[in-house]
């Protein structure tokens, strides 16, 4: 009797190889800094800089790039927002407020847009628009 090898299609494997990167980033980015600062005046902020969330978003770019310009589109989509939900997730589940779900849903639906609109415009970019000869001249 012959055996079927499992084999995984590319979106697949796109999804789950960029659901780890997410975790991942989301845990070298952010993972680390769990505490607020106050300020004199009594507010409240963090526990995130603008610098760790910008550092957050130019790592995964990388592998969203990647995908997308292999129209992998999907992939990048669905692998990204799953690794950053997942991440958020686990990160804020200790919030003794119980509002911890609202950041997650938010972290869900804007990273779901916003590589859906990265990875459709590298996509179509990568497809016509980004390749012109060099010889070619305009005339």
């Amino acid at each position: 009797m012959r055996q079927r090898r499992l084999k995984f299609s590319p979106q697949l494997s796109a999804i789950l190889g960029l659901a780890v990167v997410a975790i991942g980033a989301w845990a070298a980015w952010l993972g680390w800094d769990q505490h607020r600062d106050v300020h004199p005046d009594g507010t409240v902020t963090g526990p995130y800089e603008a610098w760790q969330v910008i550092g957050l978003v130019l790592t995964l770019l990388a592998p969203v790039y990647w995908a997308a310009s292999r129209r992998l589109v999907a992939g990048a989509v669905l692998g990204t927002t799953a690794g950053l939900t997942v991440a958020a997730s686990v990160d804020w589940s200790d919030d003794p407020s119980g509002l911890y779900m609202v950041g997650v849903g938010m972290v869900a639906v804007g990273s779901l847009v916003l590589t859906a609109v990265v990875g459709t415009v590298i996509a179509s970019w990568k497809r016509g628009g980004g390749r012109h000869d060099a010889g070619r001249s305009g005339a």
